[in-house]
């Protein structure tokens, strides 16, 4: 967000023609609000053993899951870190799911 001409990710602004969006300003803030803070709010909750963590954690992941094949429909192109983030947010949501009731020991 601090450099939203992509420069510093090294990311072209024509990925964004044909979007809503002339810079990745807006797409930061969402990034941020809507994937990291569910994430972060989901550790602090870990760390505090708290019975609703894995609830979040599966929230968590499916956010992430669903924040990539947005990123994908929007932007109409395809990137291998998608696939990536797509597994790592698979992986949170089904462990959470598999722990979910199980609660730490």
């Amino acid at each position: 967000m601090s450099n939203p001409d992509g420069a510093v990710l090294q990311l072209s602004l024509k990925l964004l023609e044909g979007t809503a969006f002339h810079d990745y300003f807006i797409p930061g803030i969402m990034l941020t609000i809507l994937v990291g803070s569910t994430n972060l709010f989901t550790v602090w909750l870990l760390i505090r053993r708290d019975p609703s963590a894995y609830n979040w954690s599966l929230a968590a992941g499916i956010i992430l899951c669903t924040w990539v094949i947005a990123q994908i429909i929007v932007l109409r192109a395809i990137h291998w870190m998608h696939f990536m983030y797509f597994v790592i947010g698979l992986m949170i949501a089904l462990l959470a799911f598999q722990l979910k009731g199980k609660w730490m020991v």
